[in-house]
């Protein structure tokens, strides 16, 4: 007798249905049942012998890959068109591989999950069954269970191990001692014992067979569940997306606030709901909706009291939005800096040298590092920060020369309150055009202490024509930028 017998999980009620929303395109011819002719252990081969079996097998095996090529020709690229392949990651985890996409690896991964997918088919199929009534009392009983555990949460944790339990440990030692069958006409029933040693084989799970009718199934449902999820997916964008990514700013705006104020009366209130009460009518509500009965009364409500009212409570919510949501009309502006700096030359004239962001004062940390300004030659390459662009058509000369050297604590120059508006470098008798950090002499007695006390301030006010100078000049221009507008489809 053999110590163990073969089970698969399959899906062999009716198959479930695919779900088509409002809007949404039908779901395409499913494909017929090719299997029909076979049983769920045969294949389409019927020689015998040796080597009958193994031109059967080659067979087999050519027949699942011609499947799955048909299968996957719709999302493989052209032949002439390269797949991408991506860099293996950095640093991974040992002992994990993640290969690049392949065909033969797709199509026997695709046989493989496709033998094995049937346990989610069925555990979603008894679940809508439960959900919709078809056996009353087993709807009833779970919304006992539900009932027990709202009011009591600690038995929460109870039901896992409740569910191998009674679902798997019981079943299987039943399996491996089965009960003695009788015929109604004996004259003495032999009830159930569980002594002695097992009559039975144990339970094994293993994939269904391939191109069986059970594999032809799995594909059924696997075909059918991958349309109810294009089918909520596409209407979950068409629902939420345009409410919630600002294309409408008013309504995204207003949905900001409904959230808002729900977050704040959450984080006050959420201590005194009475959520037992809450999980508990709402899982009742849920289940019975979908008792037929129900449905049907729902659906004529739908259509007599609920539709008709749908425009008139649509156009409330908009009259509240545009009534009440404010928007900004103009693009948000702000001001933009750039300098002109100017060298002195060998011939005692002033020669235009380039446009910088920086004022390049004598203690700017380029100027202590010996380094050339940066910046452009002309005035017309001077360009707008990245994502903004120009709201005035002219550059203006900045007047108030005195404000941002104050501002910015430069140190070293003569600012010229009239005419350009030119901040020069001051000229440095002892140190010689020394720029940057200069020692000064200690104070002492006398001469020296005079002498202290007549050097010049940090920057001085002056007129043009006052003096020597340093070697640069530079003054501040400004202009408006605003935001620029992002085209639709551009990243």
């Amino acid at each position: 007798m053999d110590d163990s017998s073969v089970d698969v999980f399959v899906n062999r009620d009716d198959p479930i249905p695919t779900v088509i929303l409002d809007g949404s395109t039908p779901p395409r011819p499913r494909t017929p049942d090719t299997s029909a002719e076979y049983s769920d252990s045969e294949t389409p081969s019927v020689r015998k012998g040796l080597r009958g079996r193994f031109s059967a097998f080659k067979e087999k095996a050519r027949i699942q890959d011609q499947l799955v090529e048909k299968l996957l020709a719709q999302v493989v690229p052209v032949d002439d068109a390269q797949i991408p392949q991506d860099e293996p990651p950095k640093g991974g985890s040992p002992g994990v591989a993640r290969p690049n996409f392949n065909l033969t690896t797709m199509s026997n991964n695709f046989r493989r999950f496709n033998a094995r997918i049937g346990v989610v088919f069925v555990f979603q199929a008894r679940v809508e069954r439960l959900l919709s009534w078809k056996r009353p009392t087993h709807t009833l009983s779970f919304l006992a269970i539900y009932t027990l555990v709202c009011l009591d949460p600690y038995l929460l944790p109870l039901l896992p191990l409740t569910v191998l339990l009674i679902g798997v440990l019981i079943p299987s030692f039943i399996a491996r001692h089965p009960a003695v069958e009788f015929s109604l006409s004996s004259e003495q029933a032999i009830g159930y014992s569980p002594h002695g040693p097992p009559l039975a084989p144990a339970i094994q799970v293993k994939p269904v067979k391939e191109l069986s009718r059970d594999f032809f199934r799995n594909m059924r449902d696997l075909q059918n569940s991958m349309e109810d999820f294009s089918q909520l997916h596409d209407a979950i964008i068409r629902l939420v997306v345009p409410r919630t990514n600002f294309s409408d700013e008013a309504l995204s705006s207003a949905l900001f606030v409904v959230l808002f104020v729900a977050c704040l009366f959450m984080s006050i209130a959420s201590n005194v709901l009475p959520w037992r009460l809450i999980f508990l009518t709402l899982g009742w509500v849920v289940t019975c909706l979908g008792h037929p009965a129900v449905q049907r009364q729902l659906q004529t409500a739908h259509e007599k009291h609920i539709y008709p009212q749908e425009e008139k409570a649509r156009g409330w919510v908009e009259k509240w939005v545009e009534r009440d949501v404010i928007l900004d009309s103009a693009p948000e502006t702000r001001e933009v800096e750039i300098f002109e700096l100017q060298r002195l030359s060998s011939a005692g004239e002033w020669e235009p040298w380039l446009f910088s962001a920086s004022p390049y004062d004598p203690l700017s940390a380029s100027r202590i590092a010996g380094d050339r300004p940066v910046g452009t030659r002309f005035f017309e390459d001077v360009l707008p920060p990245k994502g903004w662009e120009w709201s005035e058509k002219k550059w203006a000369l900045d007047l108030w020369s005195r404000e941002w050297v104050e501002e910015r604590i430069i140190t070293g120059v003569e600012v010229e309150t009239e005419g350009e508006r030119w901040v020069y470098d001051i000229y440095d008798e002892q140190g010689a055009e020394k720029v940057g950090v200069v020692e000064q002499p200690t104070p002492g007695k006398g001469k020296d202490k005079a002498k202290l006390t007549l050097l010049k301030p940090s920057w001085e006010e002056g007129e043009d024509g006052d003096g020597r100078r340093g070697e640069w000049r530079r003054r501040r221009w400004v202009r408006l930028v605003k935001r620029k507008n992002i085209p639709e489809g551009s990243s």
